[in-house]
């Protein structure tokens, strides 16, 4: 028990090493923990999925400086985990209960036409459009595009006109 403590550290006053040895050991469990929660926690970026992402950063750092009790931060990180995949179980059964939780996607361009009343609802601008449109569309020539919207996910995704 005592090696234990003197690699891994007790309470707040850690060494570096002891810091070092705590991160190792987190980064196995946050990989563990990833892997409980499933691929769309880290790869969609829906607000669901950024929620977790933040919340078990500021979790888990928490063990590495010892602010925190060791296990009580794995259980938390756990729960959250676990509450995260039951949200998005039931987010995928319930349109509904999709809608709240992860919004829907808003249509802020169409026919050649900008809709501000839609723009000013996805807190963007004209520029940030258009950037979404160079990044996805490939082309800044508007008259190219049929539709630009603003996803749930915040990307902007644009639809080309059918030649």
């Amino acid at each position: 028990m005592e090696l234990i403590t003197q690699i891994f550290g007790e309470g707040k006053d850690l060494n570096p090493l002891q810091m070092a040895a705590r991160a190792i050991v987190i980064f196995f469990i946050a990989l563990l923990l990833i892997r409980l929660s499933g691929r769309r926690s880290f790869g969609l970026h829906t607000p669901l999925d950024n929620i977790i992402a933040i919340m078990l950063g500021a979790i888990l750092s928490r063990a590495v400086v010892g602010a925190s009790d060791f296990l009580g931060v794995i259980l938390t990180c756990t729960v959250v985990v676990l509450l995260h995949r039951i949200l998005s179980w039931l987010t995928i059964r319930n349109k509904k209960l999709s809608r709240l939780i992860e919004g829907r996607r808003i249509l802020v361009f169409s026919d050649g036409n900008f809709i501000r009343g839609n723009m000013e609802k996805a807190l963007v601008c004209k520029e940030d459009i258009l950037e979404g449109v160079r990044k996805t569309a490939l082309t800044d020539q508007l008259d190219q595009i049929r539709e630009i919207y603003i996803e749930r996910n915040g990307d902007v995704t644009s639809i080309k006109k059918v030649s």
